[in-house]
């Protein structure tokens, strides 16, 4: 195992990361599928993602044995090698040995030459990010790349230090490669191609709020309003429940795209008005996205600007009793509990939306600050009276209109 000394390759290799761990030899496949310990799987796959050097044993037990009560971590590290070298035998048979020992440290033979998934992966994206190149051809290699990119790096090993950063790094370059074509595909107006691409990367990360905007900007352009509409409020829903925020200024503007194009759309009055009927025989409150909900506001302060008539806001928001955060699972319980609360305790006329996370805000026409007081704490006792296991509190506040 010199550093220096010259190798002959004697065999070639295709090894799988992405997705889960792969190793191909003459047409014969090892996978993570098969049930062997987690231990075995971190030596094998460390090894081969290290395949450059040499690795001392003493790094392998700070590793896979940190604190433990090993009376022997050596001899434990030597049975796990064994066993390993066990699993790979029906692969390169007696002849060649994948795995070299010398001195307390361990290697990948040299002598195997491993074909990576990862390296032709980072290769395509580096290659398609040359903006010299013409936009066909950075399109085919980005195709290329985000094919090759089945799922995070060794997800079966997620939780293991050494895998993180090298999954945040390979994670982090899929989805700038998958943005970057998407950018690429919107430009030559491949736009279905643009919301598979798009759908299929936010399965891997459903959080990404930039890759829900390029879907609904995908389907909105198919002229497909209705899918769009769908889209925008479930991923709404899906970032107000896992990370507590409103949806950014980009993918409100699609919404409001998407419903001047719904109403362009409609020609017919009488289908109008019978979605109109069908709407307002709806029972309580009128429940509506954010950005509605200030199109209702501008609206009724103009009619109360002519009219004369109060309309008051109030802020709801849910906390913790010493006034901090709740957990994201309580609080997206309590949530779903408090808008049922709103809806059966507030008239028809009144407009309830989700502002945050942990607060609703509602319109309350025709209603002046005793009366809008006296709503709000009827609310407030309802839900405590329903719920009296929630321990978190509801606080809020009442502003007129302006």
């Amino acid at each position: 195992m010199g550093k220096n000394a010259p190798v002959t390759v004697v065999k070639r290799v295709a090894v799988t990361m992405l997705g889960g761990f792969r190793i191909r030899v003459d047409g014969n496949v090892l996978t993570d599928e098969i049930n062997r310990s987690q231990k075995l799987w971190n030596v094998l796959c460390y090894l081969i993602a290290h395949r450059e050097r040499t690795v001392p044993q003493s790094e392998f037990i700070e590793l896979f044995w940190p604190e433990e009560n090993s009376a022997n971590p050596t001899n434990a590290l030597k049975t796990l090698l064994y066993r390993v070298r066990s699993l790979l035998e029906p692969l390169f048979g007696e002849g060649l040995e994948p795995i070299l020992s010398q001195r307390g440290a361990y290697a990948w033979n040299p002598a195997i030459a491993c074909e990576m998934d990862v390296d032709r992966f980072e290769l395509l994206c580096r290659r398609a990010q040359d903006t010299a190149l013409p936009a066909q051809k950075r399109m085919a290699l980005y195709e290329e790349a985000a094919e090759m990119y089945r799922g995070d790096y060794l997800p079966k090993l997620a939780n293991q230090m050494w895998v993180v950063p090298i999954s945040a790094h390979y994670h982090a370059l899929y989805l700038e490669a998958v943005k970057e074509y998407a950018d690429l595909l919107e430009h030559a107006e491949k736009f279905e191609a643009m919301a598979e691409l798009c759908t299929r990367a936010s399965q891997l990360d459903p959080l990404d709020e930039s890759l829900h905007t390029l879907i609904v900007r995908a389907l909105l352009r198919q002229g497909k309003d209705s899918a769009a509409l769908s889209h925008y409020e479930k991923a709404t829903d899906l970032l107000y429940r896992n990370l507590g925020v409103r949806p950014s200024e980009e993918l409100r503007a699609l919404y409001r795209e998407i419903m001047d194009v719904e109403e362009r759309l409609e020609t017919n009055l009488e289908v109008i008005q019978a979605n109109l009927r069908e709407a307002a025989q709806r029972p309580g409150a009128f429940v509506c996205e954010y950005g509605f909900f200030k199109e209702a506001y501008r609206l009724e302060a103009r009619r109360s600007a002519r009219s004369g008539a109060c309309v008051h806001i109030a802020l709801i928001t849910v906390s913790l009793p010493d006034g901090g955060v709740p957990p994201l699972g309580v609080l997206n319980t309590t949530m779903d509990q408090l808008l049922e609360v709103l809806v059966h305790n507030l008239r028809r006329g009144d407009v309830v939306s989700k502002y945050s996370g942990a607060q609703y805000v509602v319109m309350l026409p025709a209603a002046n600050f005793e009366d809008s007081t006296m709503v709000v704490e009827r609310i407030v006792n309802a839900f405590y009276r329903q719920h009296r296991r929630n321990f978190l509190k509801l606080t809020y506040r009442i502003r007129e209109l302006s």
